[in-house]
């Protein structure tokens, strides 16, 4: 079978978030699903298969980091969205199966992709003992995103801040399901940005993931109440980088974004 390596949420190779993306038949066991993750080592690799004509949906997707199985992943569904459209597996919008229900990805005639995603329910906490420690900065609010995302979300006083953080992963995981979104608002919008952010995931074996679509359904609604406007665009400035164009629409958040082949080849297992 075809595997390919395809950098999301970038216009060019070598940046953005890399993710595997297979086409099968079906689902194999999750065990052999786990081991080519384990194999591939990026942030995700997605399998996605067809499905039956009529339903309410086209592909069935699944995701999984080197060490698990996630809920939602933004990167990796752009990814295959992309390798679909590219390959003529399938033309127009496609509809994806998965863990967080139906999720739609739609080409545009520029070659972007839009994804439509569930809005992360934001709920403002306590600053955790020790979260301060942990990421190396102190925060100035922190906020639960509910059970698809699994993060905390921290507010930061500035984007220099964010910049320079050198957190202690081991010490970040035991402050949320799968760990940290670090954000703050853009020191100046004119570079073509509205806010920046850097995603620590040390519970699903990720210290630093390079472009996180699933954080941006928190990140979306956060800013876009603060700065007043429903689209926005973010920039997560891991050492690849990465710019998420968001819209916030109720209780959906579109994501919008470019992807670019790097490699394909033949898994031989």
């Amino acid at each position: 079978m075809r595997i390919r390596i395809v950098d999301a949420f970038t216009d060019r190779p070598f940046a953005g978030n890399p993710a595997g993306v297979l086409l099968l038949d079906a689902f194999p066991g999750d065990d052999w699903l786990q081991s080519v993750a384990m194999e591939v080592n990026h942030a995700e690799t997605a399998f996605a298969h067809p499905l039956p004509a009529g339903g309410e949906a086209d592909w069935a997707l699944r995701w999984f980091t080197p060490v698990a199985e996630v809920a939602m992943c933004g990167h990796a569904t752009l990814a295959t969205a992309h390798v679909l459209r590219t390959t003529g597996a399938h033309e127009g919008p496609v509809r994806f199966a998965t863990r967080s229900g139906v999720l739609v990805a739609t080409p545009a005639e520029d070659g972007a992709l839009t994804l439509d995603f569930p809005t992360a329910p934001l709920t403002r906490v306590d600053i955790p003992e020790g979260v301060a420690e942990a990421l190396g900065a102190e925060p100035l609010a922190t906020f639960d995103t509910g059970p698809n995302v699994g993060d905390l979300l921290v507010e930061l006083a500035d984007e220099k801040t964010v910049h320079a953080l050198r957190p202690d992963h081991k010490a970040l995981g035991a402050h949320s399901a799968r760990g940290i979104i670090a954000t703050a608002r853009a020191e100046n919008p004119a570079c073509g940005y509205d806010y920046v952010s850097r995603c620590f995931f040390p519970n699903i074996g990720i210290d630093e993931d390079p472009v996180t679509g699933s954080a941006h359904t928190a990140l979306a609604p956060y800013w876009s109440e603060r700065l007043g406007r429903p689209d926005l665009t973010g920039l997560q400035a891991s050492p690849r980088s990465g710019r998420v164009r968001t819209g916030l629409r109720g209780e959906r958040t579109l994501l919008s974004g470019r992807a670019v082949t790097v490699i394909e080849g033949d898994l031989l297992v």
